[in-house]
């Protein structure tokens, strides 16, 4: 991330979920503190457990070329559940109506922009030891953001 022009904080979760106990917020040098375009979250161990990208500020994330950051939502969710029917996989929907994918340890939220919503992408790997699905994953930090 710093070679790619970002600065970061580290701490301890306010609210620690599940094997998720530790947090890196990542921003533009010039961005002012508050606005993160990049959260990991990590275990105990200090091994990268999830990443949250932001809508806003992120940076663009893509999935074999599909755009997942800064998108209208129902738009990326037609196309995500398209792309997961295609290889096989099951789409399904969160309970806030955001698109999921289990194989691919992915949720795809909606955060306000304004007047509009926005896509936000939510990548979590290896928790089946600690969560049943990827929805458990979300810590409370992350549903704070709307």
């Amino acid at each position: 991330m710093g070679a790619q022009g970002f600065t970061s904080t580290h701490s301890s979760m306010s609210r620690p979920h599940g094997a998720l106990v530790q947090q890196a917020g990542f921003r533009s040098k010039d961005a002012p503190r508050y606005e993160e375009a990049v959260t990991a979250y990590c275990r105990k161990s200090g091994d990268l457990a999830a990443v949250a990208v932001d809508a806003l500020c992120g940076p663009q994330v893509s999935l074999d070329g599909l755009r997942l950051v800064g998108r209208v939502p129902s738009e990326l969710a037609e196309q995500f559940h398209g792309y997961s029917e295609d290889r096989g996989m099951v789409p399904t929907v969160s309970v806030e109506g955001d698109a999921i994918s289990e194989e691919l340890g992915l949720l795809v939220r909606a955060q306000r922009a304004g007047d509009i919503l926005l896509s936000r992408a939510f990548f979590v790997a290896n928790f089946q030891d600690w969560a049943y699905t990827v929805h458990d994953c979300v810590p409370a930090d992350e549903w704070d953001i709307r």
